[in-house]
């Protein structure tokens, strides 16, 4: 029996090949915020998109999972696994997840493969402090959440990451069309290889 891959579905053929665009970066620095206008933007080009953010994954996927370094090894294990499988299935991922040690981040790309791109979402911790809606920092800063990354816990910056994207001296639009030239450049060059 001779069994033949499958052929190059039409969303594969629209996102351009298997593409995976982590964003890392502390809470509130905008990971959230640019992967959902970024991906208005790239389903607007056609280009089919799935989000897996580190916060609905924590409730879902994740549920259970604590903030210990066996934990959070765990949780990055898992959001990677899943978006190497939507990416195989001719989706673009965007993961927005803090992945804060570079440990994890190798992990996750050592599981994703050629389809990982590294995004930087840089900010000062006051200014993600500021724009904490969810009160987190506050209940870090009295004790009552403990190793949380950026106050009890570290965040390592990546050291080479494909892009960075200051989000203390831009606006989400800008921030958003940085990413996605970056998107657009990254699919040609994959289309060349």
């Amino acid at each position: 029996m001779r069994i033949d891959r499958d052929p190059i579905s039409p969303q594969m053929q629209r996102s351009g090949g298997p593409c995976v665009i982590w964003l890392t970066g502390l809470s509130g620095a905008g990971k959230s915020t640019i992967a959902k206008n970024l991906r208005l933007r790239a389903m607007a080009d056609g280009v089919p998109v799935a989000i897996l953010d580190g916060d609905d994954v924590r409730r879902g996927l994740s549920q259970g999972l604590g903030f210990g370094q066996a934990d959070r090894r765990e949780n990055i294990r898992r959001i990677a696994e899943v978006a190497r499988l939507l990416s195989d299935q001719g989706l673009v991922v965007i993961v927005a997840a803090v992945s804060p040690m570079r440990e994890l981040r190798v992990l996750a790309q050592n599981i994703i493969g050629a389809a990982f791109h590294e995004v930087y979402v840089s900010a000062p911790l006051a200014t993600c402090e500021r724009r904490d809606v969810k009160g987190l920092y506050a209940r870090a800063r009295r004790g009552e959440v403990t190793k949380f990354t950026g106050i009890s816990d570290a965040y390592e910056p990546p050291l080479q990451p494909d892009l960075v994207i200051d989000t203390s001296d831009c606006e989400v639009a800008h921030a958003t069309s940085t990413l996605m030239s970056a998107f657009r450049e990254w699919r040609m060059r994959d289309r060349r290889k």
